[in-house]
């Protein structure tokens, strides 16, 4: 079974206002946009990103990359699972096969994911074809259709483009969490003109703008949508959650009662407080707010 409909995701997503000072005593209204509920294992941009992808592969095994706590490998061994599709997830840290699995990878395996682990010289190196093929040839996935760590391909921006569809009239100002940068690509192509993206980068090194602008350029053939980054929110890079982020989070879940994702949500929530206390929004901005993820259970 292949068919997208098999997995019955819930689109367009809810989009709910919520009350919060720190916005309303600026003028700006705040909007949480729940792609966090499309669906109970392809969660928020995942759902976007791999759907496109999964319709591509037309039933051939998927084979694509990630970390030890990579949402996108859950996200795929899940899809899997549900379409009846085998999946390989190459796994960065060779080291990581002889130590038992964390909860994450456990989910991948109890998902059917043949899981590949490679050392981090050789994951730094997946995009070189030589060594992609060779990496393939080891996970013997030589046949597999291949998604990019993050999922974030051509297919994937253009599926997030109905991201930025499904707001268009409904806020001045979308903005997101970005890890590879194929959300934000997409969601700024598909909004309309007079609105603006805002992506909030997880990692740091400044390097997401550049890979923003190639992704629209393979995807579309060229720059699409006004969008910006506010590339100060990281707290020190990928996965790192210090005690003041999860203060931040757990005070938002108190006010609004939103399980707050860390990596992701939670810096782009931050990310959005402090700059609406800075005045970077226009009294009467309608600012909607992207929850990609939720907290892993």
């Amino acid at each position: 079974m292949t068919s997208m409909d098999a997995l019955q995701p819930r689109l367009p997503s809810p989009l709910h206002e919520v009350e919060d000072d720190r916005f309303g005593r600026r003028g700006v209204r705040l909007l949480l946009k729940r792609d966090d509920l499309i669906h109970p294992d392809l969660i928020g941009n995942k759902w976007r990103k791999l759907a496109p992808n999964l319709a591509a592969a037309a039933g051939r095994p998927l084979v694509t990359f990630g970390g030890a706590y990579s949402n996108h490998l859950r996200a795929t061994a899940a899809a899997g699972r549900l379409l009846g599709v085998p999946t390989v997830g190459v796994v960065r840290g060779q080291e990581l096969a002889d130590r038992p699995l964390n909860p994450s990878l456990l989910r991948c395996a109890a998902d059917g994911m043949r899981l590949h682990f490679v050392d981090r010289e050789t994951y730094r190196r997946k995009t070189d074809p030589a060594a992609l093929t060779a990496i393939l040839r080891a996970a013997h996935a030589e046949e597999a259709y291949v998604v990019p760590e993050g999922g974030s391909n051509e297919a994937a921006v253009r599926g997030c483009a109905a991201l930025g569809e499904e707001l268009r009239g409904r806020a001045d100002t979308v903005a997101v969490a970005c890890g590879t940068g194929g959300t934000l690509a997409g969601l700024a192509a598909g909004l309309d003109r007079g609105q603006r993206a805002l992506g909030v980068p997880v990692l740091k090194g400044g390097f997401l703008e550049a890979d923003v602008r190639s992704l629209q350029r393979r995807a579309f053939g060229g720059p699409r949508g006004d969008w910006h980054l506010a590339d100060r929110f990281h707290f020190g890079g990928y996965a790192r959650t210090p005690p003041e982020l999860h203060a931040f989070a757990e005070d938002f879940e108190d006010r609004h009662g939103l399980p707050v994702e860390r990596i992701y949500v939670a810096k782009l929530l931050h990310g959005l407080v402090t700059l609406a206390e800075e005045g970077a929004f226009a009294p009467g901005t309608a600012l909607a707010a992207v929850i990609t993820g939720r907290p892993f259970a």
